[in-house]
């Protein structure tokens, strides 16, 4: 390799060129869809049970009059659906009921059929128990169950239990689907009896 030819190839010639070459070309980013991050749009069906030191075991519930409670054990009522609205903040759907949970000025909760960004997003703190604390976004009033008599001793403690809708009710006249035969060389039957069969799937 000549003098010439060798200049041709040094690697600071190219540079340019290649910088412009790179400057016609779009990129995109990719979205981040880590569960870590609490916002995006991501929907969690969770039971918030709460037994911290305000004497209250119960998990949440938003009935379809509005009213929240607390209830022993899981229920239709009590399962939410947590939705991030941006960085730390949610909003908190009753699924049954599609009532979003929100708060009074005075500190008392309701559930709503529509959504009010004041009454209705509450800030979410993870805490490093496993345990989460749930404040007004607008006012900074925490979240918790109605006590009655019982004074207030801070913000409320809920566990986000996951959660999911319960089956669909059987419609009438037809039966229930019955489970997969895992023995059977065709356990999904996806050959049904008019079709004909492959010799592999005979027993």
């Amino acid at each position: 390799m000549d003098w010439e030819a060798a200049r041709l190839w040094q690697p600071g010639r190219w540079v340019p060129a290649l910088l412009a070459l790179l400057g016609l070309c779009w990129t995109y980013p990719i979205s981040d869809s880590s569960p870590l991050l609490q916002f995006g749009g991501q929907v969690r069906l969770r039971h918030l049970y709460t037994d911290d030191a305000q004497r209250t075991e119960a998990h949440l519930e938003i009935r379809a009059d509005g009213t929240v409670m607390g209830a022993v054990h899981r229920s239709p009522e009590s399962l939410l659906e947590l939705k991030a609205l941006k960085p730390g903040v949610i909003q908190i759907l009753g699924v049954k009921t599609s009532r979003f949970l929100c708060q009074r000025p005075d500190g008392t909760l309701y559930g709503s059929l529509h959504f009010d960004p004041e009454a209705c997003s509450f800030q979410e703190q993870l805490l490093q128990d496993g345990y989460n604390v749930y404040r007004s976004e607008a006012r900074g009033l925490p979240l918790r169950l109605p006590q009655g008599s019982l004074p207030a001793r801070g913000p409320a403690r809920f566990l986000p239990l996951p959660g999911r809708p319960s089956d669909p009710a059987e419609l009438p006249g037809l039966p229930a689907p019955e489970p997969p035969d895992v023995g059977s060389s065709d356990p999904l039957s996806m050959v049904g009896p008019s079709q004909s069969r492959s010799p592999s799937y005979t027993s």
